[in-house]
């Protein structure tokens, strides 16, 4: 990358060098990458037709990378297809808008902006007219529409197509929308003047025709007599077109209704574009409930646009992902809907950090019977995030699900043994091992044999610990076995407190455990161990005998006491001048031993402030 030039002149490409390094080195900087595409738009004072041949490649390959980055971004597809069409023209432009058309498929903005560029550009009225039409589809629901549906208003007035238009506005006045109101004035206007079969279907005009004929001839006033007139065709029509337009009153009134209803929602949404910067609280709670509310309605188009709506503004929020594919699921035969949803939040934007959607489409994959997909889904992610324990738990259960235990113990082995596991992941994928062989094969001795076998490699492992104890305590006993399980269960805890390497806080909260199975399980010995424990563990420092006993470097309680009574009642830091002058710091240990976290060295501690 060092000789690779970006064009332009000597500033503008060492500029671009270094704005191109900060977004390698942090790709996910939306700063870094706003700047190097503004970077690369101003090479050579705007890229054209007559630009050299290296800015224009180095340009696209910005905006390529960049949009493959964040496809959402709707005005950035437009900025390049602007590009394109200075550089190569309107083909080239064309296929940009394609992309972003399929990248953010629900954009208002793009798809007008896509439009009114056919417009300019095509003489063909059949092929903008296709592309309007895929246009409506895509985002003609869309509560905040009408610059689309302006825009295909006015190319088909640019080509008198006056039935065409009151087609559009026959679509339009049924759309609960922002500007619903005026969409139907002007389509009660056209009524007025368009031939009958054009205002209703067949079926309905049949209906309205056959009422009025089958009310008889119409009475009037004629002298003092009142006389039946036969109804001539003027008038069957006249009387047609007053039913018409009452019956289109209805439609606005019930489009009115469903507008008002999506308003309360709609006023609250405050940013419906994406960004990669995080939404308040409150805009996720009125994405949930407008959602709800979408749902109880039951109408499916509307609830699914909705959600694609949510999911340009919250691409980046899991839980909406997640619930968009359990509602699709639970759809009639929406299977590959499903599969897309979960293709597009794993792709593209669910991060590999955060594997949950990723665990979803694996079991919904497992599901549908693609075993081996799914086991690859895990491998895949294992793949950046290895010893990620929920991944390889999910991955262990699926492979015992259609392989059997063995194949599970295998899947734990194997990641046990991976120089690529760290010694965490190690300690609690050994505990879930232990866990496999008594939950699932019953096995009570083989997963005790796990744990001791295990214990001193991972002292310093808090799940291995809380799992071993449990394991023992959750153990079925009688009269004559409570002995027995006793010493185990008390063997376990005298490890916890004697040879981990756990926090004391972990070991006072176990050690609570054991001290409720005493009172609940022990004998009549059990209270003065009881009592005992409560000393050590709730008691002063100065009585936490077996605590003393660890802090010491020989492991003697009475060298803890002589430091307290030289320092003051503190048990202090043996301080090593020799490990001072290796740059060690001498408090280090006594954090470690107190699960605490030591403040970084440049951080000085604050002075305590009393109000």
């Amino acid at each position: 990358m060092a000789d690779y030039s970006f064009g332009g002149t000597d500033e503008e490409n060492a500029e671009l060098k270094k704005l191109n390094a900060e977004v390698l080195e942090d790709p996910d900087s939306f700063e870094n990458w706003e700047k190097l595409v503004r970077a690369a738009e101003s090479l050579e004072g705007g890229l054209n037709r007559n630009s050299s041949p290296q800015s224009i490649v180095a340009t696209r390959d910005i905006y390529d990378r960049f949009l493959a980055k964040f496809p959402l971004l709707f005005g950035y597809w437009k900025k390049y297809a602007d590009l394109e069409f200075s550089i190569a023209g309107t083909e080239a432009a064309e296929l940009v808008y394609e992309r972003g058309v399929a990248s953010v498929t629900n954009s208002v903005d793009l798809w007008t902006n896509y439009c009114s560029f056919k417009v300019e550009t095509s003489h063909d009225p059949d092929v903008i007219r296709e592309l309007f039409e895929r246009g409506a589809t895509c985002v003609g629901l869309d509560f905040l529409a009408h610059p689309f549906w302006d825009k295909y208003l006015e190319f088909e007035e640019r080509v008198e197509a006056q039935e065409k238009i009151f087609a559009i506005l026959d679509r339009v006045v049924h759309i609960p929308m922002h500007q619903y109101a005026r969409y139907f004035e002007r389509f009660r206007h056209l009524a007025q003047h368009r031939p009958l079969q054009e205002l209703l279907p067949t079926d309905l005009l049949s209906q309205f025709r056959s009422d009025i004929e089958n009310e008889g001839p119409a009475t009037v006033q004629a002298g003092g007599q009142q006389v039946k007139a036969e109804r001539g065709e003027l008038e069957i029509e006249r009387e047609m077109r007053t039913r018409i337009d009452n019956f289109h009153l209805e439609i606005f009134s019930r489009t009115q209704t469903e507008t008002t209803k999506r308003w309360t929602y709609e006023s609250e949404i405050k940013r419906p574009y994406f960004h990669v910067t995080d939404l308040d609280e409150s805009q996720l709670v009125n994405w949930r409930k407008y959602l709800d509310f979408e749902e109880v309605e039951g109408d499916y188009s509307r609830t699914q646009f909705l959600y694609e709506r949510c999911l340009v503004t919250c691409a980046y929020y899991d839980e909406f992902w997640l619930r968009y594919a359990r509602w699709m699921l639970a759809q009639p035969d929406k299977e590959e809907e499903v599969r897309h949803i979960y293709q597009r939040a794993s792709m593209l934007y669910a991060p590999i950090s955060r594997p949950a959607v990723r665990l979803h489409y694996a079991y919904f994959e497992e599901m549908c019977e693609r075993v081996e997909l799914a086991k690859d889904i895990h491998q895949a992610v294992l793949i950046n995030l290895p010893g990620h324990i929920e991944t390889i738990v999910s991955l262990a259960n699926l492979s015992r699900r259609h392989g059997g235990l063995e194949a599970a113990i295998e899947v734990y082995k194997a990641q046990i043994e991976s120089p690529q596991c760290d010694h965490y992941a190690k300690a609690a994928l050994c505990a879930e091992w232990a866990r496999l062989l008594w939950k699932i094969k019953g096995s009570v001795d083989e997963a005790r044999k796990v744990f001791q076998q295990n214990a001193h490699w991972y002292l310093d492992s808090r799940p291995f610990w809380i799992n071993y104890l449990f394991f023992e305590l959750e153990q079925p006993t009688s009269a004559e076995t409570e002995a027995t399980q006793y010493k185990r269960i008390k063997q376990v805890h005298d490890d916890i407190r004697r040879k981990s390497q756990l926090p004391p806080l972990t070991i006072k909260d176990l050690s609570h455990y054991y001290m409720v199975y005493l009172l609940e399980r022990g004998t009549k010995g059990s209270a003065k161990e009881y009592m005992t424990l409560d000393r050590e563990i709730n008691g002063p420092f100065s009585v936490q005998a077996t605590m003393k006993q660890k802090l010491a470097e020989d492991g003697r309680e009475a060298t803890t006491q002589r430091r307290m009574m030289m320092e003051n009642g503190h048990p202090g830091v043996e301080v090593d001048e020799a490990a001072i002058r290796r740059g060690e710091n001498p408090y280090t240990k006594y954090y470690q031993q107190q699960g605490e976290q030591q403040l970084p060295s440049d951080i000085q501690p604050q002075p305590l402030r009393f109000p």
